[in-house]
């Protein structure tokens, strides 16, 4: 008999996360649906159907995060899959064209520290959150995985260059956010090369969802193509991997 797979995706009512965990439940997988707002939740699982099941969890809310490990375990025992999908680009209500505004907001001279702090509270500290909370339960399983949803303008090595196309755009908001994220996943890997226990790191791209005010080039399908990719990767597909679709490797 065949033991459908657990998975755990972040931020999965909508955007991105959403997809993934459609995907996901087409191809065997239980996935619960990680929601700061539970009815959003509920409301998804059921758009997607059976092998979709809402979970309330805030990165940002340590009892949230806490609670949501307890329900995982007392309801499967292990976690075979953790997506880390959950992503803020601003804090604060934003008028107006966003990558005019994004650019503006995001300067290293003017930006807001109450803004950097809400947003690297979700993009680095929650991702490191969820792992610490959810470790336990992936050394539980026998084929685990960890995909950091992440995005290439968190590239150091690209951002450097001046001829990448977002090399103005980089500031200590979004971009940096991401950096600093990379880096914790980064440090993931490292704790974890030594155990059977995978971790990769995955853009979908500039994907058009509420993290861009729509303003993203790619649909929804296409974006999430390789997180999707990397999400159903074997017991015997590498880790320590930086890609974008498809399988193209990002320098760190």
């Amino acid at each position: 008999m065949t033991v459908r797979r657990v998975a755990l995706v972040t931020g999965a009512n909508q955007g991105v996360g959403f997809q993934v965990a459609k995907e996901l439940v087409a191809n065997g997988v239980t996935v619960l649906l990680g929601s700061r707002d539970f009815a959003r939740g509920q409301e998804a699982a059921e758009t997607i159907g059976a092998g979709a099941v809402a979970i309330q969890l805030d990165v940002t809310d340590s009892a949230s995060i806490a609670a949501a490990a307890q329900r995982v375990e007392d309801e499967f025992g292990r976690l075979d899959l953790l997506v880390n999908n959950a992503g803020i680009s601003h804090a604060s209500q934003r008028d107006g064209d966003f990558l005019d505004d994004y650019a503006t907001a995001n300067r290293a001279s003017t930006a807001s520290l109450d803004e950097i702090r809400a947003v690297w509270e979700t993009n680095v500290f929650g991702t490191l959150a969820v792992y610490q909370a959810m470790l336990s339960l992936l050394r539980e399983s026998a084929d685990a995985r960890i995909v950091n949803v992440s995005s290439g303008v968190g590239s150091l090595a690209a951002n450097a260059d001046p001829a990448y196309p977002y090399h103005s755009m980089f500031g200590p908001v979004y971009p940096a956010s991401k950096a600093a994220q990379n880096a914790i996943t980064l440090a993931i890997m490292i704790e974890l090369e030594s155990t059977d226990i995978k971790v990769n790191l995955v853009s979908p791209g500039f994907t058009a969802t509420n993290l861009n005010g729509f303003a993203g080039t790619e649909s929804l399908e296409d974006g999430s193509r390789e997180v999707v990719r990397v999400c159903l990767l074997g017991p015997d597909g590498p880790t320590g991997t930086f890609t974008r679709w498809e399988n193209s490797p990002i320098p760190w």
